[in-house]
């Protein structure tokens, strides 16, 4: 059997046509997950107000009469994910001087790393060089096994923000780690949200993070080194893909460490802000 071989000029056409088809862009939409009095929901959000969802997220689903204010709730991260991955490398400003990888680097992160918009990333134990990485992250909307890239794209079922939170010595350090398991999966090093965002042409998107106030990243998802739909189709080629699985999709330009006390914020445009504290574990 001949290895099939991928680099970042083939993927495209290896994976699908050479364009994806024309089609009219639909509505945005902003989702949220959220808790009030003890129970979880998710809700259409329109400004200040939400209202409340029933039926399949991924599936058919209707908007009940049931509205609440965004200011009596607690936002969760947008969806319960099945599984997490995440690209390393996929921004040129990221990687400096360093050869771009031949096709998307993938990896783990563990559900448990997930953490709500608002709640703090919790340095933990141990820990001396944990990093900040603002990211734009696709949540899958239906089942996707060996997808060309008109099929990754369809299946992409909204965006949202998310902080690939690292810690750096463990990662890469001279007594890094064999994998990745606590660098990338500690619990809190995964934040999501703050909507799960539908319609908006996320090839595009400006991402900008800040650490105290402070802007440390920013950068356009055009300049991803491999798009979200050659991702997903990828992807997929090895490993099926269901409706909540997310992808974190690569974080751009120099990454810092956090201290407790600080507070990093992951912006992209047309989503909102995720903003987080950070605290010693």
């Amino acid at each position: 059997m001949t290895r099939r071989s991928f680099t970042a000029q083939s993927l495209s056409a290896a994976f699908a046509p050479a364009a994806l088809s024309a089609q009219t862009p639909p509505a945005v939409t902003r989702l949220v997950r959220f808790s009030y009095r003890g129970q979880i929901s998710y809700a259409v959000q329109e400004g200040e107000d939400l209202r409340v969802i029933q039926g399949d997220l991924f599936g058919a689903y209707r908007v009940s009469s049931t509205r609440r204010k965004l200011s009596e709730v607690k936002l969760l991260y947008p969806v319960q994910p099945p599984k997490i991955l995440a690209v390393g490398q996929n921004y040129q400003s990221h990687l400096g001087g360093r050869k771009p990888p031949a096709q998307p680097e993938i990896f783990y992160k563990p559900i448990t790393c997930l953490q709500n918009p608002g709640d703090p990333i919790r340095i933990p134990p141990g820990a001396g060089n944990v990093h900040y990485e603002g990211e734009l992250v696709v949540v899958i909307g239906k089942t996707l096994s060996k997808a060309n890239r008109q099929q990754a794209a369809e299946g992409i079922f909204g965006v949202t923000c998310g902080n690939d939170v690292s810690e750096r010595e463990w990662q890469n350090g001279p007594n890094k780690d064999l994998q990745w398991w606590r660098a990338k999966g500690a619990d809190t090093f995964g934040p999501m949200g703050p909507a799960l965002v539908r319609g908006l042409d996320y090839s595009k998107l400006q991402l900008e993070t800040r650490l105290n106030g402070k802007t440390v990243q920013k950068q356009s998802t055009a300049d991803l080194l491999f798009d979200c739909p050659t991702i997903v189709s990828f992807v997929s080629q090895y490993v099926t893909l269901h409706p909540g699985d997310v992808i974190f999709t690569g974080t751009p330009g120099t990454t810092g460490k956090l201290s407790p006390g600080d507070v990093v914020e992951v912006e992209i445009e047309g989503i909102g802000v995720l903003r987080n504290p950070v605290v010693a574990g």
